[in-house]
């Protein structure tokens, strides 16, 4: 069996060899096969040896034009995120076309090609899009979130199913620390991308530990817009994740703006490019708790807090932080986020599932008395009515440590 290194150039040469192969075969656009010899082939000599040469670089020009056009196609099948919409190629004396190209060539090909080489129906093999995975790890590992649930899921699916997107969709998740803001950002990664957050096309940005000296704003600002421009250059479905938001430089955040409003279609590209923003914070944490537990108080099921309950609080919360750029940003002021996406504290049930969830995952046994002891070793507030979890599912797994053996 054919065997070609993995290097693109000698790839490329490859399967241009192949190309000329299957040209020979019969069959193919012209090959004459068996064909009886014309009159006077039984002459030898000089005289005759010109006529044979003009036919042999008339079969050779065919059969680049040919190869050049096999090429073209199926390179338009494998790496259709590559593949540029040619002009109708000029009909030449032997009129080579798609019909005459034959499918079956196309098929052989492509699937010789497929034999060592990723191959996928969305063309990147990169990229999943596994939304009904998405919608059942919000549903089944994400506790006490149902208002991001249902966001998340609706947000993000509708926007990477647009046909041509006008601008980046960019989402602020806000919440205290634990409450699940890194979870379902990492489930985004895991169900859009086969690699995860270790996709070519994810990038994740920590404030205090990619940025951490504002002396070093302008070198940050370059090295952040090139990380991203080249990101999706190399990907036309990008994920990038900022996490510490409130803590980011108001000179990076400037530098994001290019990025996140309207862009001018490129009418030349296959497909329109796809860049998802998330910007995870504590910020307008407070005030989801206490919004939430006035509602709690005054016999509101917590299933029943909607999104209008909390947004124009939050977003008030956030815009009037004082210790913080973030909120005094080209991304609040401009309305460039697109949703702020609020986490609510967690209640001691909460506590109890994540507990469980961390048993199971490192495939360890556990008693609902255990589960108990450890939900109640978290810290709870307000004072009074110690209902919320301060730490949200923050360390349960240290915590389960003290109990094994």
């Amino acid at each position: 069996m054919l065997r070609c290194p993995r290097s693109p150039l000698r790839l490329r040469l490859c399967l241009c060899v192949l190309l000329l192969l299957l040209l020979l075969l019969p069959g193919a656009p012209g090959h004459r096969g068996d064909a009886e010899p014309g009159p006077g082939a039984e002459k030898t000599g000089s005289r005759w040896a010109w006529p044979a040469f003009q036919g042999l670089q008339e079969r050779l020009r065919a059969a680049g034009a040919l190869s050049r056009r096999y090429w073209a196609l199926f390179s338009c099948r494998v790496w259709p995120e590559h593949c540029e919409e040619d002009e109708e190629a000029p009909a030449g004396p032997l009129a080579w076309g798609r019909a005459l190209l034959g499918q079956q060539y196309l098929d052989i090909l492509t699937t010789w090609y497929c034999s060592f080489q990723d191959c996928c129906d969305s063309g990147d093999c990169r990229i999943s899009n596994n939304f009904t995975g998405l919608k059942s790890d919000l549903s089944v590992r994400l506790h006490g979130q149902h208002l991001a649930q249902e966001l998340v899921l609706r947000t993000v699916r509708g926007y990477l199913e647009l046909p041509r997107p006008e601008k980046a969709l960019v989402l602020s998740f806000h919440g205290w620390s634990g409450t699940g803001k890194n979870f379902v950002a990492r489930m985004l990664a895991e169900n859009l991308y086969r690699d995860g957050l270790r996709s070519d096309c994810v990038k994740v940005f920590i404030a205090m530990f990619h940025f951490p000296h504002p002396t070093s704003v302008d070198l940050y600002k370059e090295q952040l817009t090139g990380q991203i421009r080249k990101t999706q250059e190399r990907c036309h479905q990008t994920l990038f994740i900022f996490d510490e938001a409130e803590k980011l430089h108001p000179g990076l955040l400037e530098a994001l703006r290019p990025h996140l409003g309207r862009q001018a279609p490129e009418n030349h590209r296959a497909q329109s490019p796809r860049s998802i923003f998330l910007f995870l914070s504590n910020l307008g944490g407070s005030v989801i708790n206490e919004v939430v537990l006035r509602l709690l108080k005054a016999g509101r099921p917590r299933e029943d807090v909607a999104l209008g309950d909390l947004q124009p609080r939050l977003r008030a919360a956030v815009g009037e932080a004082p210790d913080s750029g973030f909120g005094h940003s080209c991304l609040v002021k401009e309305n460039l986020i697109d949703f702020f996406v609020p986490f609510l504290p967690l209640e001691y049930r909460h506590v109890r599932l994540c507990a469980r969830d961390a048993f199971l995952s490192q495939k360890l046994l556990y008693t609902e008395e255990l589960l108990d002891e450890i939900a109640k070793m978290m810290v709870y507030v307000p004072k009074e009515e110690q209902l919320f979890s301060s730490q949200g599912c923050k360390s349960i797994s240290q915590r389960i440590n003290y109990f094994l053996p």
